[in-house]
């Protein structure tokens, strides 16, 4: 058969036939499917056979962890070799300024930043999956450990003017090494939680961070990063504010020192945004035509740093610069245990925000050039880039966004091109890290804001996201506001919560319809969406799009008998009110029946009363007229007179006479519950199901379940739903099949 290659001429031209029985979920189980019998094993032989060792088993895990051995032994140099270069040089020379300026958003010192651009992206070399991601820093991790390091280690725990004497500089030195071992120590358990989470199989948990909510956590962490950017840029000294409400503080503090800007400072910052900004857009519109992207960043670096020598901006004009930065790695060092506890919490949230940024970008990229990523071994990458570097003084890192697309359109091809980057960090690291002394710090704030403009281009969602789904509007929203006024960690926190409380809500309040049926196929649709479709004569098809369980168990009865418009509790009160009326029309029957005999008798057989006295009394022609017209007052009941059988009819037909009267008020006799979109069914679920069964039973409709998938019968068969009177046989495998045995029992069994 050919295959027409447009959708539209497919549908035209392909035809299937289906000619076959209607089936049941019954008929299926005995006749059609036979289930595969299942070796059972002890606790004791699984244990033995996971445990087992051998070559190929061993050589499996091996390559897991190390997965640079799956591609580096057929690394086809002269493919790929030129382009990771390239690739290498253009990322390292980003990560300098972005390793620098993100180290002033974690509230250490500038050279910290260059540590941690170095060992963790050696390491993920070795244990990434990811062949185009760029490890390192990142504006939002390096926010959130800011915001741990300075509630931890305030301002205020160092005076200028201490008693001891001791200088600014001494206690500026104080401060920034206490804040190294916070900043350390966030690293540290960062690292072990990534790398446990990662044995555990735990990658899922990045699915619980959904887009719009990390979209509007990343824009709430862009708002709170410029805010921690102004003083700097505008060359004032504030102090540095976290915990809930902290970006409106430091903004209050930024505004009431305003009249204390630094010209100079000012002045520098707003020609390197220009300048910046101006770069960004010749990448992005002649991106095609560049070999590599213009490297506009270490181009400010260069110039400011050489302007800032030659001018002698912080002795002349009390602009701030970087400082000493020494030459040289530090030695390893352990962190410190006794900050752990006040830092745990934290560290948790560090950790999963920064598998989700690395996890993101890893799969954009494996789609895009077909290869796939091991979302677990992400996270044990992740966890020794981080626990590793903490023992060289490195801070908490992750996949950056902005370098990544840089190393993946400058031709990078693989790891190779990290590798590169870590080496060119190096080289200044060992070499010329001095040369950046004299680095403006307001040079580096220009840099963060710059590369914060596509996190702010995020506000797009909204206006999108408002046509699309107001769900996760509201999820972007309330991840945004919430991080903004809260701050990132109790943000992140109440995010989630609000996603995960969104779940509950969508299968609380799903979409129930009635279907019907497209004319000549056995497709259904909902009747109020389309006009083709058609319902069937006493069938009422119903749909809720979303698992059965105990959180909308009682809204989906609702919902069925509203839909449906067939209320079992109310027919059956409106059959008992009508049985009432009988059995008081039977009653009142029978009284008159009984005093109509008694008056025949005394008409027809001139039964004569006795007196008082036991003699005898004649009734005069005008008593007897009384009797006759009594009777004649009685020829409307002559019926039930004459049919004295009447209460015994009345209770041989009752059931039948209850039938015909609710189908008069009904017009329904079967009720078809499409599964389709029902993933799961927990006992509260499937004891309504049941419940539902049983009760329109009881009023002659009967209620049965088509497309139910093999999962919820394995779990209806679990929850001992099937019983004496719910069987197997009231299950089908498709909707028209219900459909079509609904028909023949409303022909050969009718109501009336």
């Amino acid at each position: 058969m050919e295959y027409e290659p447009e959708a539209e001429n497919m549908s035209r031209t392909l035809m299937y036939h289906v000619d076959r029985p209607v089936y049941n979920e019954g008929c299926i189980e005995t006749e059609l499917l036979h289930r595969k019998q299942k070796k059972t094993q002890t606790i004791k032989q699984k244990l033995s056979q996971s445990l087992r060792c051998s070559s190929k088993k061993l050589q499996s895990a091996v390559y897991s962890f190390l997965p640079i051995l799956t591609w580096l032994p057929s690394y086809p140099v002269k493919e790929y070799l030129l382009g990771d270069i390239i690739s290498g040089l253009s990322t390292g020379v980003m990560q300098l300024p972005q390793g620098l300026a993100y180290a002033m958003l974690a509230a250490v010192p500038p050279v910290y930043g260059l540590y941690s651009s170095f060992y963790p992206v050696l390491l993920y070399t070795f244990f990434g999956t990811s062949r185009h991601v760029s490890i390192g820093t990142f504006a939002v991790i390096s926010l959130m450990i800011g915001g741990i390091v300075v509630r931890e280690v305030p301002d205020s725990m160092f005076d200028i003017t201490a008693v001891n004497g001791t200088n600014n500089t001494d206690n500026q030195l104080a401060r920034d090494a206490m804040r190294v071992k916070v900043a350390v120590a966030v690293t540290f358990l960062t690292g072990i939680i990534q790398f446990c989470l990662g044995l555990l199989r735990f990658g899922f948990v990045a699915i619980y961070l959904t887009e719009p909510l990390v979209r509007g956590f990343t824009t709430a962490a862009a708002v709170h990063v410029v805010v921690s950017q102004l003083k700097y840029l505008f060359g004032i000294e504030t102090n540095r504010y976290s915990g809930p409400l902290s970006v409106i503080y430091s903004f209050i503090a930024v505004v009431s020192k305003i009249t204390t800007t630094n010209t100079a400072a000012i002045t520098v910052a707003l020609i390197c945004i220009v300048f910046l900004v101006g770069v960004k857009e010749i990448n992005e519109r002649f991106k095609k035509k560049l070999p590599v992207p213009i490297p506009g960043e270490i181009i400010v670096v260069i110039i400011s740093t050489g302007v800032s020598y030659g001018m002698k901006l912080h002795e002349n004009y009390g602009v701030d610069v970087v400082g000493e930065i020494p030459v040289g790695l530090l030695p390893p060092a352990v962190p410190d245990f006794s900050i752990f506890a006040a830092v745990i919490t934290d560290s948790f949230a560090i950790a999963i925000v920064g598998f989700s940024m690395a996890a993101s970008m890893s799969k954009i990229f494996a789609l895009k050039h077909g290869y796939t990523v091991n979302g677990n071994q992400e996270l044990i990458a992740l966890g020794l880039c981080n626990f590793s570097g903490s023992f060289f003084q490195t801070f908490a890192v992750t996949c950056s966004m902005s370098r990544s697309l840089v190393q993946e359109s400058t031709g990078g091809k693989t790891q190779i091109a990290g590798l590169l980057a870590s080496i060119v960090v190096l080289l200044v690291i060992v070499a010329i890290g001095f040369v950046f002394e004299t680095l403006p710090q307001t040079v580096l704030a220009a840099i963060i804001m710059v590369n914060l403009i596509g996190m702010f281009k995020q506000f797009r969602d909204i206006p999108l996201l408002w046509r699309t789904s107001r769900i996760e509007l509201a999820i972007w929203f309330v991840a945004f506001v919430a991080s903004v006024l809260l701050g990132l960690d109790y943000g992140l926190l109440v995010a989630v919560a609000f996603a995960i409380i969104s779940v509950i809500y969508r299968t609380q309040s799903p979409k129930y319809t009635i279907l019907g049926q497209i004319p000549e196929t056995d497709l259904y649709c909902d009747i109020e969406e389309y006009e083709e479709v058609m319902e069937h004569s006493g069938i009422k098809i119903f749909q809720a799009n979303s698992p059965l369980y105990f959180a909308n168990s009682e809204l989906y009865v609702n919902a069925l008998k509203k839909k449906t418009g067939v209320d079992p509790v109310a027919l059956l009160a409106a059959k008992k009110k009508s049985q009432k009326k009988r059995e008081k029309a039977k009653n009142q029957t029978k009284t008159t029946n009984k005093k109509r005999n008694s008056v025949v008798k005394l008409g027809l057989f001139s039964v004569i009363p006795r007196s008082q006295s036991g003699s005898t009394v004649r009734l005069t022609n005008d008593q007897e007229m009384g009797v006759k017209h009594e009777l004649m007052d009685g020829e409307t009941h002559t019926d039930l007179v004459r049919n004295g059988q009447f209460a015994a009819a009345n209770g041989d037909g009752d059931c039948e006479q209850s039938l015909r009267f609710l189908d008069r008020l009904t017009g329904v006799h079967s009720i078809i519950l499409d599964f389709t979109p029902v993933t799961f069914i927990d006992s509260v679920g499937a004891k309504a199901l049941k419940s539902i069964m049983k009760e329109y039973d009881e009023i002659g409709v009967t209620v049965i379940v088509g497309a139910c998938s093999r999962a919820v019968m394995e779990d209806l068969s679990k929850l001992d739903f099937f019983d004496g009177f719910i069987t197997r046989d009231l299950v089908f495998p498709s909707v028209h099949d219900a459909v079509l045995y609904c028909q023949y029992k409303g022909t050969v069994d009718p109501l009336e």
